[in-house]
């Protein structure tokens, strides 16, 4: 929640700017509701591609104040499902999780499904239960065929906004044995393989390329980094 229309915009501006070319980088700003045709608009024809924080899974209704998957295929590609401040601030539970997913899908949107444990699950050492559990809940219904479109990110609640990031090791464990191993389980090695895994957690310049070192992770959801241009452009350019 940072970021009115014109405050969007200029940062949509200034990240086109330093990000014309990234290369092999594919690179995703998700903006707050209010601002994602202003932003949608901005970087039409750019290499930058647009996702929402969060959606509806019904198409349309009476549910005042919220969005459907109609409503966004109109100006995203993509959306966050599942991230841990909606878990732990809005009551969303892993069925709830789940149906949003599914809608997606069935919307043509890429869903960024985000697990992770907290600071008590994980000083429990219950971290790959928990990541476990969250992804086989958020693609239960999901065939192998629709689960492709599918983005994960690893997100440790202990992490987010903290400074207080996971360790690239760590974190690429999470990803290889608690995702991918599960992902295998679910719709077979080869396609748990093809399935792009991120990191989220305190991403920076600065610890980036530990991350993306790594084999099991193949990009970031990047946070408060990602407001600034300069930051955010500088992760672009370490994780290519």
């Amino acid at each position: 929640m940072n970021n009115g229309v014109a405050d969007s915009c200029a940062l949509a501006d200034a990240l086109c700017a330093v990000l014309a070319n990234p290369g092999a980088v594919e690179v995703v700003l998700c903006p707050p509701f209010v601002a994602l045709a202003a932003v949608a608009a901005r970087v039409k024809g750019t290499a930058l591609r647009v996702g929402a924080q969060n959606m509806h899974w019904l198409d349309k209704g009476a549910y005042t104040g919220e969005v459907s998957p109609l409503m966004l295929k109109e100006l995203a590609q993509y959306v966050i499902i599942g991230h841990s401040e909606r878990r732990q601030y809005f009551g969303e539970t892993d069925e709830s999780v789940n149906k949003k997913v599914r809608a997606a899908l069935t919307h043509g949107l890429h869903p960024i499904l985000c697990v992770g444990e907290n600071l008590a699950q994980y000083d429990a050492g219950q971290t790959n239960g928990v990541v476990s559990h969250q992804l086989r809940e958020g693609l239960r219904g999901v065939s192998a065929h629709d689960a492709a479109a599918v983005i994960v990110a690893y997100e440790p609640v202990w992490a987010i906004g903290t400074g207080r990031a996971a360790s690239g090791a760590g974190a690429n464990a999470v990803c290889g044995l608690a995702i991918r191993g599960t992902l295998s389980e679910l719709i077979g090695e080869a396609s748990a393989q093809a399935i792009r895994v991120q990191y989220g957690g305190s991403v920076t310049p600065a610890n980036i390329a530990e991350y993306m070192q790594q084999p099991d992770i193949d990009g970031a959801l990047v946070g408060g980094a990602s407001l600034k241009a300069a930051e955010f452009a500088a992760i672009v350019r370490a994780a290519g």
